[in-house]
């Protein structure tokens, strides 16, 4: 298998932060399965494997592009369910979303014919 390039998303890290970045718009925190749907709408596909999902959100967490936390006991019990993982996508996290959109557009133009 292919070594990673440091620095650089794979496509779901990308597709996370951007889905991220709209859940946390519309009502803040965003858990696993939420987001997982959300990026089922995005394009029509299956839901994300959760054990891919829920990888990818630690290796992110672990490099300060999401920040996590659990959600107070009394709110799951409220809604007689488990507790669940909150995350939200820290400033830095944004901004390698930008940046990283941004290269691949640039990296495209000439490709597409637009430089």
């Amino acid at each position: 298998m292919p070594r990673r390039r440091p620095g650089v998303l794979l496509p779901l890290e990308l597709d996370i932060l951007e889905a991220g970045v709209r859940l946390q718009a519309a009502g803040g925190a965003f858990h696993g399965f939420g987001l997982a749907r959300e990026l089922a709408d995005g394009d029509g596909s299956a839901l994300t494997a959760h054990g891919t999902l829920y990888k990818a959100l630690s290796r992110m967490a672990d490099a300060g592009l999401l920040e996590s936390e659990w959600e107070p006991v009394e709110r799951a019990a409220a809604e007689g369910r488990p507790r669940r993982r909150l995350y939200r996508v820290t400033a830095e996290g944004a901004r390698v979303a930008r940046a990283q959109r941004a290269g691949a557009a640039a990296a495209a133009a000439p490709r597409l014919g637009l430089a």
